[in-house]
C-alpha cells in the first residue's frame, strides 16, 4: 500500500528556487549581491549572518569581489 507524502521536497525546492530567479533575473550582479544578502539578514539565519558580517571588512570585501568575478562574462 502507497501512502501519500504531505511535503515534496524536490518540489518545494524548485518553487523556491524560481521564485528567486523571478526576483533576480534581470539584475546586475551587484544588485543580486544586494538580493541575497538582505534574504540572509532576514530569513531564519539573520542572526547567525548578522554575527558573520560583524567580522573584518576586508574579509566581507574579498567575499564580494570573488562574487562580481564569479558573475563576469566569459571571454572567448
Amino acid at each position: 500500500m502507497k501512502t501519500e507524502k504531505g511535503f515534496h521536497c524536490v518540489e518545494f525546492k524548485h518553487e523556491a528556487q524560481m521564485e528567486i530567479y523571478k526576483d533576480i533575473k534581470n539584475m546586475t550582479p551587484e544588485q543580486e549581491i544586494d538580493y541575497f544578502r538582505r534574504r540572509a539578514e532576514t530569513g531564519v539565519l539573520g542572526k547567525l549572518w548578522g554575527k558573520l558580517r560583524r567580522g573584518s571588512d576586508e574579509d566581507s570585501q574579498k567575499i564580494t569581489n570573488g562574487l562580481l568575478q564569479h558573475h563576469q562574462p566569459h571571454s572567448a
